[in-house]
């Protein structure tokens, strides 16, 4: 293989190139152009991420993973027939690689994820699931894989809430690390059926970088490392995850630092010589079952079986596709909200003129944005999020209003909605749309938390958006054969119904799939007569339950502020879900986060208008192509380590 180049650009390439961190790079102010990274025998170069300034620690109860800064200045990508974003650039690199070497999109997706469980086990891994879609280039088809984790069918609805009938007490040490909140994981089955119906490479060849990367150790990037250090005391409850994450003193292993990790190499060479029944069955899952329901460390086991193992089934669901302006939106539906409330709140907000609002001082981290656009959005989110925490769940078990995904998202309906937004005052909590007599409670809702996106487009003209999780950061904190499994069960409702009564529809139950706000999404041209055209765009995010904000402000920002896909990433995050606060992101150098943001102009021009404004960092990992007619132009969130490659023009 002749070797190839990476070129980085902005404040990112400075850094990395005075650290000397990069092989073979060369950056300039004015280059904007990406090439997979490879050594001359094909094996990955091992660069570290750049690092991110202003590493912060938050509340991890109300925020998905640490905040870990802003890489200002950062320029988009541009390709020229295939490109792949991924939330860490060795991951990037190993998918690029593959699409290099005439893979698909589905093949990209294979790799990438098995380096991401590698590099960034906090956020995804094969202990967790996934949401997919697939747009077929040939065919001119989009397809929905649902890899969603499952209940184990001993569940309960009072499950997360006690350890059993007899004994009500809370799982321990809380419902997160104990065995309770650990659903069956459905990643691996996901992406086996999308490879047999969509690869092209070799399901055991997608393994190579990933077992490569294992035996031979990487370095701990500077994210991974304040994570480790922020969930330190929970990872030692568990002896392999203390082993392999910990110094011998107990004190997190820190950036820079060499992890191998013989037990995951071993583990996904099963599977690429098995295929995924490797995981489902045998060994790997008998060792599954063993460290969830062993109840080591003092945690409360959990009641998974391996007959749940073997029995996951991946679901297809039709995806949710509905106009915005002249495009087609495609995202998931249920058991993902994120679909249905990102084109809820597109669908409100389409009654606005949003073009006449464009942020002010555009620059390359996106501008400000005005404080009127940020009301009307904020405002059409509350509206949105009111219907996703009243109504979705999973359709298998509850259906929707109308017993149709249309009825959130009906024209007239969003019309209606939007008829409700002052102006001039926020309404603070929205109330649900009115259905009629429709058996479901509100509920608490339950916090949603960490999560990892990929976006590619290969020379094939095939495009994939997935994101995947692993719940909160570590999961439930259970090291097993080298990944760690989901907490995925943690985003059903704790509470099966409200006061009064009345079931809340994402109740937990056996075999149920928790709800989401996971929000892959595809974007096409649109016809006057409704009919879909081109591929012009493919975004998504990590982020939990504030995903739908991450992923509203970016198309906005690309659809109706015209800014390229680095700028829309890169731009100020705001929005709101259904309470009364509005989040700012205040780690964006456009805005002036002191004193809680009482000297920006923004925060208090929202404050004048009803918002309570939190300045808190937001930590999105969004990622973004976009198709222009000559090319691919690509971003990544500098507030993760994300990289876009792909081939030169």
């Amino acid at each position: 293989m002749t070797r190839a180049r990476h070129i980085w650009t902005g404040a990112a390439a400075a850094t990395l190139l005075t650290v000397g961190l990069l092989t073979g790079c060369s950056s300039t102010e004015e280059t904007t152009t990406a090439e997979c990274t490879s050594a001359p025998n094909g094996t990955p170069v091992l660069a570290a991420p750049p690092t991110a300034a202003g590493t912060t620690t938050q509340n991890l109860s109300t925020n998905p993973e640490i905040a870990s800064g802003y890489r200002s200045g950062m320029t988009a990508v541009h390709t020229g027939s295939y490109a792949v974003s991924t939330a860490n650039p060795l991951a990037t690199e190993a998918a690029c690689r593959v699409l290099h070497d005439g893979g698909t999109a589905t093949d990209a997706l294979v790799t990438a994820q098995l380096v991401l469980g590698l590099v960034e086990p906090q956020a995804s891994g094969i202990g967790g699931g996934a949401f997919l879609l697939y747009y077929d280039g040939t065919t001119k088809t989009v397809e929905a894989y649902d890899g969603r984790e499952v209940a184990p069918a001993a569940a309960t609805e009072n499950y997360l809430r006690w350890v059993s009938d007899a004994d009500r007490t809370e799982p321990q040490p809380n419902t997160r690390a104990s065995g309770r909140s650990i659903g069956v994981p459905g990643v691996l089955r996901m992406l086996e059926l999308a490879h047999r119906e969509h690869g092209k490479t070799g399901w055991r060849e997608l393994f190579d970088p990933a077992v490569a990367l294992a035996d031979d150790g990487f370095a701990i990037s500077p994210r991974l490392a304040g994570q480790i250090a922020e969930s330190a005391r929970d990872l030692a409850r568990d002896e392999a995850a203390k082993q392999y994450f910990l110094e011998p003193d107990g004190s997190p292993k820190p950036a820079g630092a060499k992890l191998t990790n013989p037990a995951l190499s071993k583990t996904l060479s099963a599977i690429a010589s098995d295929g995924a029944d490797a995981f489902y069955t045998g060994v790997i899952a008998a060792d599954i079952v063993e460290a969830a329901t062993a109840g080591s460390g003092g945690r409360t086991p959990s009641l998974l079986t391996a007959q749940d193992l073997a029995g996951y089934q991946v679901k297809k669901r039709t995806a949710l596709c509905s106009g915005y302006r002249e495009h087609e939106i495609c995202g998931m539906p249920a058991p993902s909200s994120g679909g249905s409330t990102v084109a809820a709140t597109l669908g409100i907000l389409a009654n606005f003129d949003l073009a006449a609002l464009k942020p002010e001082a555009i620059d390359r981290n996106g501008g400000k944005p005005k404080a009127e656009a940020v009301h009307l959005i904020s405002e059409a989110e509350r509206l949105a999020y009111a219907d996703r925490n009243k109504y979705v769940a999973d359709t298998d078990f509850v259906p929707l209003p109308g017993n149709s995904a249309q009825t959130l998202i009906d024209e007239n309906y969003l019309k209606q909605r939007a008829s409700l937004i002052d102006p001039g005052r926020s309404m603070g909590t929205a109330k649900p749309g009115d259905f009629g007599p429709v058996p479901v409670g509100v509920g608490p809702q339950p916090p949603e938390h960490g999560t990892s996106h990929i976006s590619v487009v290969d020379k094939y003209g095939n495009a994939a958006a997935m994101t995947t999780t692993v719940e909160s950061a570590f999961g439930s904190f259970h090291l097993v054969d080298g990944f760690v499994l989901n907490n995925q069960l943690t985003d059903f409702a704790a509470d099966p119904a409200d006061p009064d009564g009345t079931p809340v529809a994402n109740r937990l139950q056996p075999g149920k799939r928790p709800r989401s706000s996971m929000a892959p999404t595809l974007v096409f041209d649109r016809a006057p007569d409704g009919a879909r055209g081109e591929l012009t765009h493919v975004t998504g995010s990590p982020g939990g339950a504030v995903i739908i904000q991450f992923v509203v402000k970016t198309l906005i920002g690309m659809l109706d502020w015209g800014l390229d896909p680095q700028q829309a990433v890169s731009a100020v995050s705001f929005g709101a879900g259904n309470t009364p606060t509005t989040g700012v992101g205040g780690e964006h150098p456009a805005i002036n986060a002191t004193d809680n943001g009482d000297h920006d102009p923004l925060v208090l021009r929202l404050r004048e208008l009803g918002h309570q404004v939190s300045v808190a960092p937001q930590s999105s990992g969004l990622s973004a192509l976009h198709r222009d007619g000559t090319g691919l132009i690509g971003g990544a969130d500098p507030r993760r380590e994300g990289a876009v490659l792909g081939d030169t023009r």
